[in-house]
């Protein structure tokens, strides 16, 4: 039983995190278009986080309450238990868990710094277009967008911010354009729905 909770906890774990997860395994894999493939799990995260909670209190609980007495005669009471139904592995699933519930907090930091030099030859070259985004649901996905609109060449500066549902691209519009960026941010699975000049 104690066990069952603590692999319960762990899958919700695994399940409130999917979604900002699937990006970074997506860059991983080199198959950035499957990125936003668990955005619809985003709205359910709460209950989730909420359940590992409460599963992982339940299986603690478990673990420390008091044992029943039962009068055995001679019973060996020496052995030690499994280790699927020990406090370590216990205590691995909560550290385990914590970590997979933290995820969009930290996974920003997993994608690659792309770093490039930027040569402006002229400053009237410089366009800074606004594209509204459907799909982001955490900070992995602002990272994602980034990082793969950064990919192109002219590229100034690039703020994008899943709650605002939007990307601020500043480029040179001789070495790209437009059309160029709206590709690459709809190439990470997320749809660009609206953009205008700023």
């Amino acid at each position: 039983m104690k066990s069952k909770l603590a692999i319960t906890s762990l899958l919700t774990a695994i399940t409130a995190s999917l979604c900002c997860i699937t990006p970074v395994l997506a860059l991983i894999a080199g198959t950035s278009g499957v990125a936003s493939t668990f955005s619809w799990i985003e709205p359910f995260r709460p209950y989730l986080i909420g359940l590992t909670i409460v599963v992982l209190l339940f299986a603690w609980y478990q673990k420390f309450k008091p044992e029943k007495e039962i009068d055995c005669g001679e019973c060996e009471t020496d052995e030690k238990p499994k280790f699927m139904h020990s406090k370590t592995f216990l205590g691995v699933v909560t550290a385990f868990a914590i970590v997979m519930l933290a995820f969009p907090y930290y996974s920003s930091m997993l994608y690659p710094k792309t770093e490039k030099q930027i040569i402006i030859v002229n400053n009237s070259n410089i366009k800074t277009t606004e594209y509204k985004i459907s799909g982001m649901t955490c900070a992995s996905c602002e990272a994602h967008v980034n990082h793969e609109v950064n990919k192109l060449n002219g590229i100034v500066n690039s703020k994008t911010s899943y709650e605002n549902g939007n990307s601020i691209i500043e480029f040179d519009e001789t070495k790209t354009n437009e059309l160029e960026i709206e590709k690459a941010i709809n190439a990470t699975g997320y749809k660009v729905t609206d953009k205008k000049e700023n």
